[in-house]
């Protein structure tokens, strides 16, 4: 990777309706609505941002941003 490429900081953004507000276990987990995988943290949090926004009269339906960076390189996580 050149000096003047950024690093790949890939996030996905997934969502889906919750069992209970109070927690993070999906309904139909096989069912989630993967938005998709984003090279940056700017991008994941717009398209994540516009999915909250379409089901905001859902009070169970949660989307989330994941870090994949993190997890493919747990050792470079701040």
């Amino acid at each position: 990777m050149s000096e003047t490429t950024p690093k790949q900081l890939l996030h996905l953004v997934f969502g889906g309706e919750l069992e209970n507000v109070q927690g993070v276990a999906f309904k139909d987990v096989p069912g989630l609505d993967i938005v998709g995988i984003f090279p940056d943290y700017a991008s994941a949090r717009a398209a994540w941002k516009s999915k909250a926004q379409a089901t905001v009269d859902n009070a169970q339906m949660r989307y989330f941003v994941v870090h994949l960076h993190r997890l493919l390189e747990p050792e470079t996580a701040a």
